[in-house]
């Protein structure tokens, strides 16, 4: 009889004062089930038909010491007076509408005057404006205060809960708590973890309660599980036991029988947290199978958000729904938002996709955007297409023009990854003098603020485009700043000291002025291609194979060449043949009389940028440093090797080529 007695009681006005130290509820603690297990004063108080947390009290299982929830800032176990758990004396009238629902055209009025507030002070007049609301109208005011003070380390003003208009509100909510509907409900639960508010308070334990009981009944939508699934999770991490009960409900459903909408919200709420670690990888195959059948019917909010849970989740065997997605973002992309498109591109960057009608959308809607678009974005369209390695003349020299006069809003990252691009492709825009002055000004004003990786990933990028911020190479050769660089990430790996050795040869070789400090011996490597991430792109096969056969048809034997030489300047040769001071060829073992060495680059398509016959930055860098070294370099790029027929035409070509002025008689 006691026991109903208390569960009945939540209509009980309660003091500031810890709800487990009620004298009533601390007598009943004491009483054994028939499994001699304490009973659980929350569950009592709350009038749970069973445990909050199901298999366990959650104040037995956590004991009585700190708890260890995600979001909670503050020690949940800490009450201060006035704090939002003690919302009952808050002198503000406010009531919601339960009973007579709102009209949904002013529910939608409400909704746009309540985005339109760009301040927490704002939203509390707004609520004082509008006595009555239903409670998801209440539940997005909640949302609205989170979306405008929520900080990195908690609210940017936790004043705010202790408005009276908010504590009324709170009150409201947890005395109606078995009225409200399944959605305001969980909206409700899920904004208030969104506000850091105490999981212990009567409020929130309340919330808890009721979605429990409302879970039990099986009676939710997939909607209102996901938002009670993000709610879980802001409380108690992913080993939650009623979360695990909230997924099994999302599953009992095929995703064949979901809408469009809950689709995208069930993958949202996976890649919130709930799907780390590969948790549900059997729901998250069947929602790609089924995705990709129905991706052509998706908008573009869910195209966004479907990729971008792909990459969170790391599905790397869902290519055939990335390539479907890519395909539907055509049509999409002048329609995305600067987020969704940022989204879209990280996406096809980490799958390694591109679209050649995705590319032509591209082109037509990024020059009319660089101008007004968030820099990320625009950083993140630089970022696609250096990715891709393509080449995209209205993109680059528009994103080079808004850059002239937009980058002193940039961040030095934002800075950095806009400019690579154009050293890696080796492209130089008509506003190059103007661009680059630019650089070297944010160089100048805001040095000391880049990243030490991020500078050298950005004087490297320079100096393959032949532009040489010779003022700043001094700084990157100090001692100081290589120790920065050994501090940082993973050290100095070999592509910094690859880039390191690279820049001090570039200084060397074409900027014959400096005389600044030298890059000390053990920081050079000996050799610029590896096998991974490298800067020297190895040479095609089967181009190679038809060129050393037409050379030996040429030189008359395989001796009078050799084959992928490395230099004592660190570039890796294909071909490297001697000649001496008549102009005769020598064997490849001579050493003594070398008068001429000429150097063979023979480049195939990964050489060039993916849809222009341009050579990468490293290529052509690479090959301006043999010159300069002394090396004679005949380029033989695949496009005009591979139009020859007959071998015949081969070995006229390549003579041609590296003998333009001999005379052939006879092989």
């Amino acid at each position: 009889m006691v026991l109903k007695l208390l569960q009945r009681t939540q209509n009980l006005t309660l003091t500031g004062q810890r709800l487990w130290t009620l004298p009533g509820v601390l007598w009943l603690s004491r009483l054994s089930t028939h499994s001699q297990k304490p009973a659980c004063p929350v569950c009592l108080w709350t009038g749970s038909r069973r445990c909050t947390v199901s298999q366990g009290c959650r104040r037995l299982q956590y004991g009585c010491g700190r708890m260890s929830l995600s979001t909670i800032v503050r020690d949940p176990l800490q009450f201060s007076p006035g704090s939002v758990s003690l919302h009952r004396d808050a002198t503000s009238t406010f009531r919601l509408s339960l009973l007579h629902p709102t009209d949904a055209s002013a529910e939608q009025d409400f909704a746009d005057r309540l985005g339109s507030c760009s301040t927490s002070r704002q939203v509390l007049k707004l609520m004082q404006a509008v006595k009555a609301m239903s409670d998801t109208m209440a539940a997005a005011v909640l949302h609205r205060v989170a979306d405008l003070e929520q900080g990195e380390n908690g609210l940017k003003d936790p004043g705010v809960l202790e408005k009276d208009i908010v504590k009324a509100l709170c009150f409201q909510l947890e005395h109606d708590s078995t009225r409200l509907t399944n959605g305001g409900l969980v909206s409700a639960l899920r904004a208030c973890t969104r506000l850091y508010l105490d999981p212990w308070s009567t409020l929130m334990v309340r919330l808890v309660s009721e979605s429990q009981e409302r879970l039990d009944r099986g009676h939710m939508t997939i909607d209102q599980l996901c938002t009670l699934a993000e709610a879980l999770l802001a409380l108690e991490g992913p080993g939650c036991v009623m979360l695990r009960q909230v997924m099994e409900a999302v599953q009992e459903r095929k995703p064949g029988d979901w809408s469009l909408q809950e689709l995208t919200r069930v993958y949202d709420t996976l890649q919130a947290g709930v799907g780390e670690n590969g948790h549900y990888q059997n729901l998250l195959n069947s929602m790609n199978t089924h995705a990709i059948s129905v991706a052509s019917r998706l908008d573009p909010a869910s195209i966004s958000t479907v990729l971008n849970a792909l990459v969170v989740l790391k599905q790397t065997k869902a290519v055939p729904l990335v390539i479907g997605l890519c395909k539907q973002s055509v049509r999409h992309v002048p329609h995305f938002t600067d987020e969704q498109l940022t989204k879209v591109l990280g996406a096809l960057m980490h799958f390694g996709h591109s679209d050649r009608y995705f590319v032509e959308a591209m082109e037509r809607h990024v020059p009319s955007v660089t101008f007004t678009a968030h820099p990320e974005t625009i950083t993140k369209v630089m970022q696609y297409f250096g990715r891709r390695n393509i080449l995209s003349l209205p993109v680059f020299d528009a994103v080079a023009e808004s850059f002239a006069y937009r980058a002193d809003s940039y961040s030095t990252s934002q800075v950095a990854r806009q400019i690579m691009p154009f050293g890696k492709l080796g492209y130089l825009p008509p506003n190059t003098g103007e661009l680059f002055r630019k650089v070297e000004a944010i160089l100048h004003s805001r040095f000391s603020q880049f990243q030490p990786r991020t500078l050298l990933n950005l004087l490297h990028s320079c100096t393959l485009v032949e532009r040489f911020p010779v003022n700043f190479f001094a700084k990157v050769f100090n001692p100081f700043f290589l120790q920065q660089l050994q501090a940082q990430g993973t050290g100095l790996d070999w592509i910094v000291l690859a880039q390191l050795t690279q820049l001090y040869m570039t200084v060397k070789l074409e900027c014959p002025s400096y005389e600044g400090p030298r890059l000390q011996r053990k920081y050079h490597v000996k050799s610029f291609f590896t096998s991974a991430r490298s800067l020297e792109t190895s040479v095609d096969g089967p181009l190679y194979s038809s060129v050393k056969t037409g050379l030996v048809d040429l030189l008359g034997g395989r001796t009078y060449f050799a084959s992928w030489v490395l230099t004592p300047y660190c570039y890796t040769l294909d071909v490297e043949m001697k000649l001496d001071e008549e102009g005769y060829v020598l064997p490849a073992s001579h050493i003594d009389e070398v008068y001429q060495r000429i150097a063979l680059c023979i480049d195939g398509p990964k050489r060039f940028t993916l849809n222009t016959r341009r050579l990468l930055g490293k290529e052509a860098i690479k090959q301006r440093h043999l010159r300069l070294l002394g090396y004679e370099v005949v380029q033989i790029p695949f496009y005009e090797f591979q139009k020859l027929q007959s071998q015949a035409e081969r070995v006229e070509y390549l003579h041609k080529k590296i003998f333009p002025h001999s005379y052939r008689l006879s092989w």
